[in-house]
């Protein structure tokens, strides 16, 4: 899928308090994508951390962008389950959101989502996703 394309399923399929988070697609490939979310003090929670509730959103987005690039182009689903790991504080700086497809199915997509400060090594969070695909 093209950025071009995967911009605009983000666009077009996604509630405005998400599109209010600022995302940007920065890639995409055959059973990947990964998103941008930009440093906001309004995503911020007590402490300056960014909030954990914003990087949950983005690895839930990520991995529908993720999901439609490994199918081919946005189809219907929904999420089944999500679990994340919060390792380490998100202060004054853009996280890049790496979904990658585990497995894809004709019923069910899982996915392995890495948040990252941009130009760090450690991971501040790790979530885990299954989807199911409705159409």
């Amino acid at each position: 899928m093209a950025l071009a394309e995967a911009d605009k399923v983000l666009a077009d399929n996604f509630a405005p308090w998400v599109l209010e988070l600022g995302l940007s697609v920065v890639e995409t490939g055959e059973r990947h994508a990964v998103l941008r979310l930009p440093w906001s003090e309004r995503l911020a929670r007590d402490g300056g951390g960014l909030s954990g509730q914003a990087l949950m959103a983005a690895a839930d987005t990520a991995t529908v962008i993720a999901v439609a690039s490994a199918r081919g182009a946005y189809g219907p689903m929904t999420t089944v389950q999500q679990s994340t790991t919060f390792q380490r504080a998100v202060v004054g700086a853009d996280v890049l959101v790496d979904a990658r497809i585990t497995k894809l199915g004709k019923r069910m997509a899982f996915a392995d989502v890495t948040m990252t400060v941009e130009g760090a090594d450690e991971v501040a969070a790790h979530a885990s996703a299954v989807y199911a695909l409705l159409g």
